[in-house]
């Protein structure tokens, strides 16, 4: 990519999308194009090569995405499945209709099985059966993986995916259903020191084990892979450090300064029991993370208190 490269980003008022955007910005990329989604509906075909065929960019980056929770997972599993199915086969058949030069499909690290070995390398995707609570989402993922493969394949196309670990930071979603564990825990322990609460409850055993990574990290990640990976089989893209559920609460405490007890309600689900990322592929192509776990979980609740402040 050049400076003045026509760079489309999907989803840029997103968490993942709006960090990509500030990413090329810093790093003097001054050719962006953006969308709203209420000017742009990828679910639907037409408005999507419409777009395309007019703006004509030279490179993609496909960070639009129905997400959430396990909460959010389970009770919307059509429209998990729906939207982020459409999403990915309209964007990457426009982008090649097109020409675009080179695409970024972002997946998630629940496109492997429950039982996955760990850690869990590239090749270990379709070789046993998914968490069944984040199946819908899992299942459009794979698909879009297996979109960019094939077009790379039969049309010749540059269209590359990285499959992340969990992400959480800046304009991260807070709300107390649909939230991922990280925003849910945080507003949870937030929630709980203002109300003086004397203990927190959290939803099934604690001992699943996690992979985070900071948001802005995940970005750097995706610019430097479209600078510089061009391999069709999809890659990881993690810290390589993992934290449970448990040890992650008692972070949280500290950083949120919460000094209540917590609870485990052992009759909520678990999801998968472990998710660590194999990413030796991308650290031995140069690239490491920045921003260590406490680090980054105290930037987002500095971000998280003060828009609870504007709110007020």
């Amino acid at each position: 990519m050049q400076a003045n490269s026509k760079i489309y980003v999907a989803g840029h008022t997103g968490m993942v999308g709006s960090a990509i955007v500030r990413a090329l910005k810093q790093q003097g990329f001054n050719n962006l194009v953006t969308c709203p989604s209420e000017e742009l509906n990828l679910c639907r075909q037409q408005e999507a090569e419409d777009f395309f065929d007019t703006e004509k960019p030279d490179y993609v980056f496909v960070a639009a995405a129905r997400v959430g929770g396990i909460h959010a997972n389970s009770v919307y599993k059509a429209q998990f499945l729906y939207e982020n199915l459409t999403i990915a086969a309209n964007t990457i058949h426009a982008a090649y209709k097109s020409g675009v030069k080179k695409l970024l499909y972002l997946g998630s690290s629940c496109i492997y099985p429950k039982f996955a070995g760990q850690p869990i390398k590239e090749e270990y995707l379709l070789t046993g059966a998914l968490e069944p609570t984040n199946e819908g989402y899992a299942l459009a993922k794979i698909a879009g993986i297996k979109l960019c493969e094939t077009y790379c394949d039969q049309y010749g196309c540059n269209f590359i995916a990285a499959m992340p670990c969990s992400i959480y930071g800046y304009g991260d979603n807070y709300h107390n259903q649909n939230a991922h564990v990280i925003p849910m825990l945080m507003r949870k322990f937030h929630e709980a020191k203002i109300m003086n609460s004397p203990e927190v409850t959290l939803w099934g055993t604690g001992t699943p084990l996690r992979e985070f990574m900071f948001v802005d990290d995940l970005a750097d990640a995706c610019l430097f892979l479209m600078q510089g990976f061009d391999e069709q089989l999809f890659i990881n893209v993690g810290t390589g450090e993992e934290i449970s559920i448990a040890g992650l609460a008692e972070l949280m405490k500290d950083v949120t300064g919460y000094e209540g007890k917590l609870r485990f309600d052992t009759t909520m689900p678990d999801g998968t029991p472990r998710k660590l990322l194999d990413s030796s592929r991308l650290h031995a192509l140069g690239w490491q993370h920045k921003t260590s776990l406490e680090e980054g979980l105290r930037k987002a609740y500095k971000q998280f208190t003060e828009a609870t402040v504007r709110e007020k």
